[in-house]
């Protein structure tokens, strides 16, 4: 074995997979407890139970350490199936959205990110790319499909139709706070797909 790869095996011993998981996870509880302001180094590594010296050997700094753990976490793959219509896509985009900013540590971290896009540009972009490739793994598929059926226009603009499709939920769980039912999301869905579609949302279900 040559030093190079003694040194390779070593330093892959030291940057052990387990403590890397648990400081990523750390941070997380970290920001949606007391926000990114009062994030610090130390308490990241308090909470993971290391040293903060495990922090500074994957991270050189707090904020390179949150761009690329919110990255990812931001950035995981999303498989979202052929419904077979515009209204289930809607509906089903819908709901994984709204679980997704309803979960106990998104709900607290999202808000407090969003803020501090005004103060720092790199968080910004971070979030900014995150977002857009979510869009273009989910959303413009999901309208490339309506298209396909009929069920769209052909000259449909991706982007525009999916700000339309989570926007207002978006709206409704991180900026103005309030609970989502099930009733409201089956509503939103409706009015969602009718005015992508030109349409008018379809009355209420009053038989039960």
């Amino acid at each position: 074995m040559t030093i190079e790869s003694r040194r390779s095996v070593a330093g892959a011993a030291v940057l052990r997979g387990e403590i890397t998981t648990a400081l990523r996870s750390a941070l997380l509880e970290e920001l949606a407890a007391n926000g990114y302001g009062r994030l610090s180094i130390e308490a990241v590594a308090r909470r993971a139970g290391v040293a903060k010296t495990a922090v500074y050997r994957r991270w050189n700094a707090k904020i390179d350490m949150v761009l690329e753990v919110v990255t990812e976490f931001a950035g995981r793959k999303l498989s979202l199936p052929d419904t077979g219509s515009l209204r289930s896509d809607v509906h089903l985009v819908l709901q994984i959205l709204a679980a997704s900013l309803e979960h106990p540590l998104a709900s607290q971290i999202i808000p407090d990110l969003l803020v501090e896009t005004g103060r720092d540009p790199k968080i910004a972009e971070a979030l900014r790319r995150a977002q857009q490739a979510i869009q273009d793994e989910v959303g413009v598929p999901l309208i490339k499909r309506a298209i396909e059926r009929g069920e769209l226009p052909a000259d449909t603009d991706p982007d525009l139709a999916i700000d339309l499709v989570v926007g207002p939920l978006y709206w409704r769980l991180t900026v103005a706070r309030r609970p989502l039912s099930p009733d409201d999301l089956e509503k939103l869905t409706d009015v969602t797909t009718a005015a992508l579609s030109g349409g008018q949302p379809r009355p209420p279900d009053r038989t039960n």
